[in-house]
């Protein structure tokens, strides 16, 4: 089976909106405004997996963890 890839750097929005699995993975890491359909839509459209990370004092070395458990490749492409 091949590795989805999944980019921390772009928005919680994007990276659900590919594939609806990373939402659940979010909410256990620790996101748990994710499953509200509105924070989605408006925080989730700028706040990146990375910055969400620094802000709720994740580490970002267990959510990489989490996602390649779970099949994902992740990767930290910039968009600046």
């Amino acid at each position: 089976m091949q590795k989805k890839t999944i980019n921390i750097n772009e928005s919680v929005h994007e990276v659900v909106t590919k594939d609806e699995r990373v939402k659940t993975l979010l909410f256990e890491l620790g996101f748990k405004e994710i499953i509200k359909p509105a924070m989605l839509q408006t925080v989730g459209k700028i706040m990146t997996i990375k910055k969400g990370a620094a802000m709720r004092g994740i580490n970002l070395d267990i959510i990489k963890q989490k996602f390649e458990e779970n099949g994902f490749e992740v990767v930290e492409e910039s968009y600046e």
